[in-house]
């Protein structure tokens, strides 16, 4: 089986740099995944109250709009809902036994499959991060994509930049299926990245091709431009679906 840590990238023109509030984003994502992976260990149950901002933030050493933001996020994602008046409670969605997963990749097929399923959701994912999305959401994408272009200009491939780059169009899409589904591929599709890649090793224009790729489809997204955003994720996909395949997909018929 295949170790998982790498994709590809790199920079030459770059996107943003490091934004402004890329600092503040930061403590939000941390903020989000911390609570998330209490919710999701089981340690506010489903239809348990959330201890309040304040406390939240007195516990995790931020500011309460952070602690704002990262709730706005698990309430965008179904995970927890606002009583009025009662504060903000774990719903059933966060509980362990109800989350979205799939099996194992245990073959090259299953990477093929992988990215097949990746390409009937993440282009229209990209599609409707350019119609909905808001300035937290172009400032996150961007955040990855500066990852991303710094990783690449010291020939590095980082996995865990890559995918949040994903993660964080489907986010800018304002819908939470597309994000649970990603969020359940994340091995999946760190083993295609890692593969993907070593495959770009040596010549540094495959490097920097990819890394366009992404810059591409940040700049479509953050215009404003929905079907460019789609056709550009659709492609970026394929090819590197095609560079890891060397362009001989496997036949998976029956």
């Amino acid at each position: 089986m295949v170790e998982v840590n790498g994709e590809s990238l790199n920079a030459e023109a770059g996107p943003p740099g490091k934004p402004e509030r890329g600092k503040a984003v930061k403590l939000v994502d941390r903020v989000f995944d911390q609570l998330l992976e209490r919710i999701r260990g089981g340690n506010y149950p489903p239809d348990s109250r959330l201890p309040g901002e304040h406390e939240l933030a007195s516990m995790l050493g931020v500011s309460r709009p952070i602690v704002r933001d990262a709730l706005a996020r698990l309430r965008d994602q179904g995970m927890v809902y606002a009583r009025q008046g009662a504060g903000t409670f774990v719903s059933a969605h966060g509980s362990p036994t109800t989350q979205l997963a799939y099996s194992p990749v245990k073959t090259i097929a299953d990477i093929q499959r992988c990215y097949e399923f990746r390409l009937t959701i993440e282009p229209a994912a990209a599609y409707f991060a350019a119609k909905r999305r808001n300035e937290q959401a172009i400032q996150k994408i961007a955040s990855a994509l500066a990852d991303l272009r710094e990783a690449t200009s010291h020939q590095l491939h980082r996995t865990d930049a890559d995918f949040i780059f994903h993660r964080a169009v489907t986010e800018a899409a304002n819908n939470h299926y597309y994000t649970a589904s990603i969020d359940a591929l994340k091995a999946h599709i760190a083993v295609g990245m890692h593969l993907h890649g070593l495959s770009l090793l040596g010549p540094r224009q495959g490097l920097e091709q990819v890394y366009e790729e992404h810059n591409a489809i940040y700049k479509a997204i953050a215009d404003g431009r929905p079907d460019d955003a789609q056709r550009l994720m659709k492609a970026h996909l394929e090819g590197s679906r095609d560079r890891l395949f060397e362009g001989r997909a496997l036949d998976l018929s029956f």
